[in-house]
């Protein structure tokens, strides 16, 4: 399992384009005590703004390309600054589709300054196809209507409160930006199909009893194109909660228009079925609604309608936050 060095340097780029450094924008979020600083103009996340000789000093241990742009490739303006945290003596990692290791100058001055580059996306190591076998721990895995609509948020969020409540919980990260977040993890979009199932058994393996793992969820049941590596989450996490994640108002599948998003009810009631292959008595324990485009006054309404379709939490991680969810765990265990 691919295992990054923390704290971090974030890189931001030198552009305007505030929805470019989204990953670096995930991490200071979530982990703002894992980030010595920030380097790149004219945007900011608010955290200290620092060279990488400066970071370093300060204890950086990885400058992290958070960044992401058309393609997915290391842009030459970001050359400069990569090769000046390598020079300081960091690490690098980046979610980006093109491997650091691919452009020879980098590799070449990690190999000269004896770092590390980590290509989130790529670095895999060794998998097993799944067992189902049962295994101790318990495990909470969000699963969604459709891509892109608050799973990682989600994860990340009940993480949060149940931590807040002295529980042994961690976050397990599936995507490069969850990897970045928790520093370690496993991009189940670049396995191979016949070894996600395995792969997320050993992301959230055996445990104490009383241990939660949040596994983040990737893609959808309901998506054409990524319903397989759904469908190996399922079967791998072993879940003894699903937590449904959809964005209120979204009619059609996220950039496939020919596709509508199902109901709510189909989503949860297909979900259960898949996960009960491998875990025969998983429920649902709440249902997360994205309300970035409803109108603020309306979201609390949203929410109770559906909190009382499924008679069961419902809130906007954002907005919210978990603790409703947290309560209706601390109440089944009792």
């Amino acid at each position: 399992m691919l295992s990054i060095e923390r704290p971090y340097l974030l890189f931001l780029g030198n552009s305007a384009d505030a929805l470019a450094p989204k990953t670096s924008r995930g991490i200071a979020e979530w982990r703002p005590d894992l980030c010595v600083g920030e380097y790149g103009d004219p945007l900011t996340l608010g955290l200290p703004k620092m060279s990488p000789a400066q970071a370093a000093a300060a204890g950086a241990k990885t400058f992290v390309v958070g960044l992401a742009n058309a393609g997915g490739k290391v842009a030459p303006e970001w050359l400069p600054a990569i090769l000046e945290a390598i020079d300081a003596g960091m690490d690098v990692a980046s979610g980006l589709h093109q491997k650091l290791s691919d452009n020879d100058t980098i590799r070449e001055a990690a190999n000269r300054r004896g770092v590390s580059l980590h290509d989130v996306r790529h670095d895999i190591g060794e998998l097993w196809v799944g067992t189902g076998a049962r295994r101790s721990g318990k495990r909470i895995l969000t699963v969604g209507t459709d891509c892109s609509v608050g799973k990682m948020y989600t994860s990340l969020a009940i993480e949060r409160e149940l931590k807040s409540r002295n529980y042994k919980v961690d976050f397990r990260a599936t995507g490069q930006t969850g990897i970045l977040i928790a520093g370690e993890g496993i991009p189940v979009d670049a396995i191979v199909s016949d070894f996600i199932s395995g792969a997320v058994e050993q992301l959230a393996c055996e445990n104490d009893d009383d241990h939660w793992d949040i596994v983040e969820g990737q893609g959808s049941l309901f998506h054409p194109a990524f319903a397989g590596v759904s469908l190996g989450l399922l079967h791998g996490a072993q879940p003894d909660v699903l937590v449904m994640c959809h964005e209120a108002g979204r009619t059609r599948i996220k950039d496939n228009a020919d596709y509508a998003v199902s109901s709510l009810r189909d989503c949860v009631d297909t979900n259960l079925a898949m996960s009960r292959l491998t875990s025969p008595d998983v429920a649902l324990g709440a249902i997360s609604l994205n309300c970035r485009t409803v109108d603020p006054d309306k979201v609390d309404t949203i929410c109770r309608a559906v909190s009382e379709e499924f008679c069961l939490p419902c809130f906007d991680p954002m907005i919210h936050g978990a603790a409703a969810f947290a309560d209706w765990l601390e109440n089944r265990s009792t």
